[in-house]
């Protein structure tokens, strides 16, 4: 199994009412997820669809026209382009990007149209959490949360190698010592969706405060089973 799959085999995960999510590559170890959720446009009558991270796969378009119409597609992390732009461009839809991230728009092709959004992501009812915004490592990365559903696309796995002893929820390995409990912690989700691995969808606050609190105590078991995973037998 490789670090990234070779070939597009569309796995659904995180199915609940008015969202979906996708492992594009389920046979790779990232277990890089896409999610998308849909809000009601009162306009419309109908509903906008947000596609955030995205990894396309045969088939994408047929999970996000089961939600609505396609409104725009989010980066949550700066080297989380993925396939922002082939998506967005298939559905005549811009790409957006919190207005502090760097790097993005130079990955993107410029025929693809860029919104910045701030503390709110446009009108679909989520808050915009700036959980990490740094040069060392780097590293720039927004949360979204609206109250129920909250979306952590790098600092929080599910991903075997996110997760130490017993966790259903993992820091993930690089920020295991400084975790990101200041953006994160006192939040109460129903669910919790992350950029890799399938979500939490039972419990999901107690998961989300274990994983902050138990970081640093589990690093060191973390640690010792990734090595040992890379060992020759």
């Amino acid at each position: 199994m490789g670090m990234k799959g070779d070939e597009p085999d569309l796995h659904e995960i995180d199915r609940y009412d008015g969202g979906v999510g996708w492992i594009a590559y389920p046979d790779e170890t990232m277990e890089r997820a896409s999610h998308a959720f849909a809000v009601a446009n009162e306009e419309t009558d109908g509903d906008d669809v947000w596609v955030v991270d995205p990894v396309d796969a045969p088939g994408v378009d047929e999970l996000l026209d089961e939600l609505g119409d396609v409104a725009g597609v989010v980066v949550g992390l700066d080297r989380h382009v993925r396939d922002s732009g082939e998506v967005a461009a298939r559905h005549d839809a811009p790409v957006y990007v919190p207005e502090w991230m760097t790097g993005v728009a130079e990955e993107l092709d410029p025929d693809v149209e860029i919104e910045r959004f701030g503390s709110r992501l446009a009108d679909t009812g989520f808050e915009a959490i700036r959980i990490r915004d740094s040069s060392l490592p780097p590293w720039q990365e927004v949360g979204l949360f609206d109250g129920e559903t909250l979306i952590v696309p790098e600092s929080l796995g599910n991903a075997s190698y996110f997760r130490g002893d017993r966790e259903r929820l993992g820091v993930h390995p690089m920020l295991r010592l400084t975790p990101p409990t200041a953006a994160l912690s006192g939040l109460d989700p129903e669910r919790v969706l992350v950029g890799h691995g399938v979500g939490v969808h039972e419990r999901a606050a107690v998961a989300l405060e274990d994983a902050l609190s138990d970081s640093r105590r589990k690093a060191p078991g973390l640690y010792a089973k990734t090595l040992k995973s890379t060992l020759p037998f």
